[in-house]
């Protein structure tokens, strides 16, 4: 039997990844960050517990770049939603739906976010990793075909705003309902109700 090419290696080390990154959100939206161990997300993947390491540093950093993982698939689908923005108002268009796509995670996800947000204010904080680089891009993206002068400082106003929205969102004992944070941003950014995916129940 003839080896593997480096291709054939490449895309299983990916794959593998892939299944890890996936465990790891399912788990962790199932039985919340500290009752998830690396052992059940490797069972989860199919994956021999060691290869975690090979990866990943340890499970903050795996949970971290799993839910980044996520918000870059969530952003990426609903700025690719039919019908595709166009026209002179693309770029309001494209920032509402970034807006709605992560409140709505927020939303729809409540455990699995909550402690990712946890997960950044512990002393590793914010951790650079290729899935959060791809997120940051489609932000910068975003912001830009809006009409950002400096993307690179409006990406990273919105990113706080977002993460704020997301905080308020979760609070325990004092949540605040994804609308009214939703009029916030849109009010902040001048974008019409109507624009992304307006809350069918008003959020």
């Amino acid at each position: 039997m003839s080896p593997r090419s480096a291709s054939v290696n490449e895309e299983l080390r990916r794959r593998s990844r892939q299944r890890l990154l996936e465990a790891a959100v399912e788990l962790v939206s199932e039985k919340g960050y500290e009752a998830t161990t690396i052992a059940d997300i490797a069972d989860r993947a199919g994956s021999a517990r060691g290869l975690i390491s090979y990866y990943f540093p340890g499970k903050r950093q795996l949970v971290q770049s799993a839910v980044h993982r996520l918000m870059h698939l969530t952003l990426a689908e609903a700025l690719e939603r039919e019908p595709r923005p166009q026209g002179p108002h693309a770029g309001d268009e494209m920032l509402a739906r970034a807006i709605d796509a992560i409140l709505g995670l927020a939303r729809d996800q409540p455990v699995l976010m909550r402690a990712h947000m946890a997960g950044l204010l512990q002393e590793e904080g914010f951790i650079q990793c290729a899935e959060q680089q791809r997120l940051a891009e489609l932000l910068r993206e975003t912001v830009a075909r809006y009409g950002a002068a400096d993307p690179e400082r409006d990406y990273t106003l919105l990113r706080a705003l977002l993460m704020g929205a997301v905080v308020a969102q979760l609070l325990p004992g004092a949540p605040m309902p994804l609308s009214r944070l939703r009029a916030e941003l849109f009010a902040r950014y001048g974008l019409p109700w109507e624009r992304g995916f307006p809350p069918a129940d008003g959020g």
